[in-house]
């Protein structure tokens, strides 16, 4: 089990929705005798170039980076699943237009597709969940298809689709309990996929806009003074590899339970 990872996740959740209410900073207060100011006893994290409190920000932009990691992981991984469990149970026709649509989104590289469609429309919080979700959901709904084709070959299935037994009564009953595992690991690389993709998004300055932030943009507004104020780049880039790096941690966890429980 992987407590350290889960500990790390813990934190951080509550580092960034329920730190602000003890350390009571505001994140966008400007403060012009503060500029780039090192770590201290009197700014934990040091300032930014703008004389901002970074552990304020950090907690501010935790809040938008994993909400959107969880957000767009949650959809993506939801369409995964009813787009892939459609495509194994039904098959014929209903499977072709599977591989048609997931071989079209394939055919553009994920993050160019993100920044093209970042590019028409005003980057927040809830189009990047929407636009994230949209160019995410392949692998996890090709992974629920090939296990669906496993199932709906199983007899107990043909006996009840001769038995003219409710499709949707098939998919809920029998195939989500089967497929949950898979969703469960999906769901977990899903969200370091999404907070990397908005970090790199925001990075290039084409995420979250002005005055919202997130981890990414933190990160960003790092990049031209890191080699005199290492901090404003370093404690967002620890935050993104902490949660990422602890999620695989607990996605190989459940691929191992999932290839245990196959082999028995």
């Amino acid at each position: 089990m992987p407590k350290f990872s889960i500990f790390i996740l813990v934190f951080v959740f509550l580092f960034s929705f329920l730190g602000s209410a003890i350390y009571q900073v505001d994140a966008y207060d400007l403060d012009n005798s503060a500029i780039l100011l090192p770590p201290s006893f009197e700014h934990f994290l040091g300032t930014d170039r703008l004389g901002r409190d970074i552990l304020a920000r950090l907690m501010e932009g935790g809040k938008v980076s994993l909400i959107i990691g969880v957000g767009s992981a949650f959809i993506a991984s939801v369409i995964g699943l009813i787009l892939g469990s459609m495509a194994g149970y039904f098959r014929g026709g209903v499977d072709k237009s599977f591989i048609v649509l997931v071989d079209l989104f394939l055919t553009f590289p994920t993050f160019f597709l993100l920044l093209a469609l970042v590019s028409y429309v005003n980057a927040s919080a809830w189009v990047l969940i929407v636009i994230i979700s949209i160019t995410g959901w392949m692998t996890t709904a090709r992974l629920i298809r090939s296990e669906s084709f496993k199932i709906t070959s199983q007899p107990y299935i043909k006996i009840l689709n001769i038995a003219n037994a409710s499709k949707l009564k098939i998919l809920f009953k029998y195939y989500a309990p089967l497929l949950a595992p898979i969703y469960f690991v999906s769901f977990t690389f899903g969200v370091g996929g999404a907070i990397l993709a908005e970090s790199g998004l925001s990075f290039l300055g084409l995420g979250i806009v002005a005055p919202q932030m997130s981890w990414g943009t933190i990160l960003s507004s790092g990049k031209d003074v890191v080699e005199i104020a290492w901090w404003v780049s370093f404690f967002p880039g620890l935050m993104i590899f902490l949660v990422t790096f602890s999620l695989i941690n607990i996605s190989n966890y459940l691929q191992q339970l999932t290839n245990k429980k196959e082999i028995q």
